[in-house]
This record gives structure tokens, C-alpha cells and sequence, in this order.
């Protein structure tokens, strides 16, 4: 049996480039047909009416039809903005950040409806938040539900339980080594008991953590590049968006000070 042509679907706008005179492609997630590809024709027109239900982050109600390259939009309706995203260059960074995982993380056409909620619910917590804990807690949401999830509460090496003391976070193996097994990757990053344990509760009691209205700037940076070196390796590559988030906390920090 041939699928329809025509569907009807909702979608989160990950990125979009131009492409020709007036269209625009637009890289799309959505709950029951994965990540996916689609052209807006002529919406850089003056006149186009859906260049506003097509703008990054938007979730909106699309109307596609089947094509050899591309998906083809024949009707957009913008569902939710996020307007505070767009108002801010931090918030916008971040979210960038969270749609570039979602884009890199999920194979096309590959339906993952409990992830796209996942992201749907965060571009919500970035809108609304400026705290950096919504990143960790989206970061280590995606690595779990993408089959990446680290192994916090046993050694990786022995297999016995990770208790308060020097131990070492493995990119390469996938999470905790005690202090005997550490050197199974003389690579692996020493870890603190409180980013250990911060970290645990990412995956275990996320809504505390998020509740959390003081964390010091020490234990925050720790957890990004325990979290951000995991990635990296997983993806085998640096995301693009991490530089910007980068050049703003170094400047935000610079007018702190």
C-alpha cells in the first residue's frame, strides 16, 4: 500500500537556508515521521503570508506533500513562537545549541514521538528560564533517549558501586571509573563529588535539579564540559553553536566583572 502523498504534521523548525531566489529550506522534527527535510517555495517573498509560521524554533502545523529531494510545504500554521527567545541573544544562542543536538542526534525519518516532546517541553524551560541548568538537563534527557545515557552509579572498570571519593568521568567508555580502575582510560577527567552528583540527578530527580536557584559558577562549568566533551565524542565533532555560547559567556562574564 503507497503512502499518501499529502500529510498533515506538526514540527519544531530546527535550521533553514536559503535556497534560489524566493524558497527556503527548512530542517524539521517531528513526533511521527522523524526528522525530515522541507522546501517552502516563494516564502522570501514580500507577499509570502507563512515566512512567520516558518521561523526558527516555531512549532507549527504544516501541511506537506512528497517530493524526490525535498518534502514541499503547502500550508503553515505558526502553533507556538517562543517569543523570548528571539529577544535575547543568550536565550537564542541556547536554543540554537538544543535544536543542533536534536538535528545531529536523530537520523532522518526515524520517528522518536517521546523525544520530540522532550525538545518541544525545553525550547518551552529556555523561553521561560535563563538558567544553564535547562541545557544540562536537555543534554543528558537527549543522551538517554538517544541510547547514549552514561553509567553514573557503577565503575564502568570493576562493576562495583561508585561511592564519594577521586573518581574519573570516561568519555570513551561511557561514564564513571573508581580511583583503582582509572587508568582502563588515562584520558578520563577527574570528577567532584557535587558534579557527580548533580549529574546522577540530572537523570534521576531532573525537576530538583531545575528547582535549584544557586549553583556556583565552579560546579556549573564543571558539569558543561563533562557533558559537552561526552557529546563531542559521541557526535565526533564540536557543535557549531557551542563557539557562539562561548563568546557570550565569556563576554557576559567580562562585563560582571
Amino acid at each position: 500500500m503507497k503512502a499518501a502523498r499529502s500529510y498533515h504534521t506538526e514540527a519544531i523548525v530546527l535550521r533553514h537556508f536559503d535556497y534560489g531566489e524566493a524558497d527556503r529550506v527548512l530542517t524539521l522534527y517531528t513526533p511521527h515521521h522523524g526528522r525530515l527535510r522541507a522546501i517552502a517555495k516563494g516564502v522570501r517573498r514580500i507577499s509570502s503570508r507563512r515566512a512567520g509560521h516558518l521561523e526558527l524554533f516555531t512549532r507549527c502545523g504544516l501541511q506537506l506533500a512528497r517530493g524526490r529531494a525535498f518534502e514541499v510545504i503547502s500550508q503553515a500554521q505558526a502553533i507556538e513562537h517562543f517569543p523570548n527567545l528571539r529577544l535575547d541573544l543568550m536565550r537564542f544562542s541556547r536554543a540554537h545549541y538544543l535544536t543542533e543536538l536534536v538535528d545531529a542526534f536523530t537520523p532522518e525519518h526515524l520517528p522518536n514521538p517521546r523525544l520530540y516532546a522532550t525538545s518541544l517541553a525545553y525550547l518551552r524551560r529556555l523561553d521561560q528560564t535563563d538558567s544553564p541548568l535547562v541545557l544540562r538537563a536537555f543534554e543528558m534527557s537527549l543522551l538517554d533517549q538517544s541510547g547514549y545515557r552514561p553509567q553514573l552509579t557503577t565503575c564502568l572498570g570493576c562493576g562495583k558501586a561508585i561511592i564519594p571519593e577521586p573518581n574519573h568521568f570516561s568519555v570513551e567508555l561511557g561514564g564513571a571509573l573508581c580511583p583503582s580502575c582509572q587508568t582502563m582510560d588515562p584520558a578520563a577527567q577527574p570528577i567532584t563529588i557535587p558534579a557527580l552528583k548533580l549529574l546522577r540527578n540530572l537523570q534521576t530527580n531532573v525537576e530538583a535539579v531545575l528547582r535549584l536557584t544557586s549553583v556556583e559558577a565552579v560546579l556549573l562549568t564543571e558539569l558543561e564540559e563533562r557533558l559537552r566533551e561526552y557529546i563531542v565524542y559521541r557526535l565526533e565533532r564540536r557543535p557549531k553553536s557551542v563557539a557562539v555560547l562561548e563568546s557570550l559567556a565569556h563576554t557576559y562574564s567580562a562585563v560582571g566583572a
